[in-house]
């Protein structure tokens, strides 16, 4: 299973709208998981079994509601039972479609 979310917290007092140290220590929970991850600037993908990856993601969670009066959570799963390496086989398989497009022109 693949799962990409974001996760923030609301309601901080931060006069910049500031979200960075929230978001540390969000990504710390999900580095120190061991579990298959990337992080970007929008969201964090992360890959393993049901209630391994729901864990980490709640953790994550929790590890933000310091920062704020609420937590705003965005989460996208992709529920594909037997599929593992997905993370990284998606990008290599989409790289591989645009080298052939890009071979076609």
């Amino acid at each position: 299973m693949l799962i990409a979310f974001s996760v923030a917290p609301s309601g901080t007092g931060r006069s910049d709208g500031s979200v960075h140290d929230a978001v540390a220590a969000a990504v710390r929970i999900v580095r120190e998981s061991g579990l298959p991850h990337r992080t970007s600037s929008m969201f964090t993908e992360l890959e393993g079994e049901w209630d391994e990856v729901f864990d980490v993601v709640k953790r994550a969670t929790e590890a933000v509601l310091p920062f704020g009066s609420r937590v705003s959570l965005v989460l996208k799963a992709d529920i594909r039972p037997g599929h593992v390496g997905e993370l990284d086989g998606k990008i290599e398989r989409l790289e591989r479609a645009l080298a052939e497009t890009d071979d076609e022109d």
